[in-house]
């Protein structure tokens, strides 16, 4: 969710599954460009890897060969090469590959929008059977439109909340998790006098800063945009935010040097016992269950006043591209992929929620989840569907943690030229 989760291979490294074909006989659409080899056709496909990286047992190169295998059994005309690549190197790459012409028939990612103007993707309904469209949540398909056309598809979605360490509330003397920002300082400050070196876990690295940003601004009626739909970074309410944030850090009570530590770290400097209280969601569970951390609890994000009535609500997408001409083909895929057990099987491996009403219904009795699937109908979302949120959102990953740092003033405005400019 950007969800971003985990780390992968670099393009070099990335691994490639690579399905043969047999038999013969095309499935492809007139207009289709078909492989050679008796009507076969190749689907290439990037990936984001949402495991551990290549060799692990959550690897994503190991979800997708299960998928691809499944698949082609049922399609044996249809081969399918995907292409996993870690979350810091995946939009780099993906720009490198569209920049020479060498664009995939499929991309899964966080982000569609920033080629929807250079009208390189097929639209939804070109690529997405309409009963598999009609079982996505409407809210979560809404923001794959641009200009009232669908053009990136929900893969999957996550929704935030509060966790926090019970054993170390419990030898900090604090009986309840904080609701508001000073209630959140005065747990720190009980944590910090107890020894804990990470009262509350800040990651504002490359991987996810715009979504650590996105929850504390939230907290205090800002965003990234405005109620009329204006680029609002550096609004009074988010330097508000952010100067509240660097008083934080420079008391000493969250992750040391937020900008330079990525989500995983913390998380599992939670997991660890090192951190007391840190954002995350139901795709930060399995870190905490691979560390042996059992007595936590889950909580409302506190805002500057109140719990957030809000949350992040995060969702990666999935798109085709139009070049290659592959739209039968790529529908059968992604038909597949939501009616069978491949969608199913993402959220079982790494506690990411459905995208589907189908698969929250399936999910509903988990009560680790339960939570975060109460959470999604009064989800905010990052604004996926500005084209130039492509540009504006590398940018505050690599320079939003200097905010903390800095003249928090002074970042955002920068930030905001790069949202306004051109």
């Amino acid at each position: 969710m950007n969800m971003k989760l985990v780390g992968g291979a670099a393009l070099g490294l990335a691994t490639v599954l690579v399905l043969s074909s047999c038999g013969s006989g095309g499935s492809g659409d007139g207009g289709n460009t078909q492989a050679s080899g008796g009507g076969q056709v190749t689907l290439k496909m990037v990936a984001a890897d949402y495991g551990d990286g290549p060799g692990k047992p959550n690897s994503g190169e190991t979800f997708w060969k299960g998928v691809v295998d499944e698949f082609h059994a049922a399609n044996p005309n249809i081969k399918v090469e995907v292409q996993v690549i870690n979350w810091n190197d995946i939009d780099k790459q993906v720009a490198t590959m569209v920049q020479n012409g060498q664009v995939p028939d499929i991309l899964q990612t966080g982000d569609y929008s920033g080629f929807v103007k250079d009208q390189l993707l097929y639209k939804v309904d070109e690529v997405l059977s309409p009963n598999v469209s009609g079982d996505m949540l409407q809210k979560f398909a809404e923001f794959g439109k641009v200009d009232g056309t669908a053009y990136g598809i929900p893969f999957v979605s996550s929704a935030r909340a509060l966790f926090y360490n019970k054993d170390l509330f419990a030898k900090a003397n604090i009986t309840e998790p904080p609701k508001t920002w000073d209630e959140l300082k005065a747990a720190a400050e009980k944590l910090k006098a107890a020894g804990v070196t990470q009262p509350f876990g800040l990651p504002l690295g490359q991987e996810e800063a715009q979504a650590e940003s996105f929850l504390w601004m939230l907290g205090n009626g800002g965003g990234y945009k405005d109620a009329s739909g204006k680029w609002a970074i550096n609004s009074p309410q988010n330097v508000e935010t952010f100067t509240y944030m660097k008083g934080l850090v420079d008391a000493g009570l969250t992750t040391p040097n937020p900008g330079t530590k990525d989500r995983k770290t913390v998380w599992e400097d939670f997991g660890a016992g090192k951190v007391g209280m840190v954002n995350g969601g139901p795709m930060s569970i399995p870190i905490f269950d691979a560390a042996g951390l059992k007595n936590y609890g889950v909580a409302p994000i506190p805002g500057k006043a109140g719990p957030l009535d809000t949350t992040l609500g995060v969702m990666d997408w999935i798109m085709a591209f139009n070049k290659n001409g592959h739209a039968a083909e790529i529908k059968k895929f992604f038909d597949f992929f939501y009616t069978g057990n491949a969608a199913t099987k993402i959220s079982d491996t790494y506690k990411l929620l459905p995208v589907t009403n189908g698969g929250i219904e399936k999910l509903s009795s988990d009560e680790k989840l339960k939570p975060f699937l109460d959470a999604l109908p009064n989800a905010s979302f990052y604004p996926f569907q500005d084209p130039k949120w492509a540009e504006v959102n590398p940018a505050i990953k690599q320079t939003i943690g200097g905010a903390v740092k800095e003249d928090p003033a002074k970042v955002l405005g920068e930030l905001q030229k790069v949202a306004e400019a051109g």
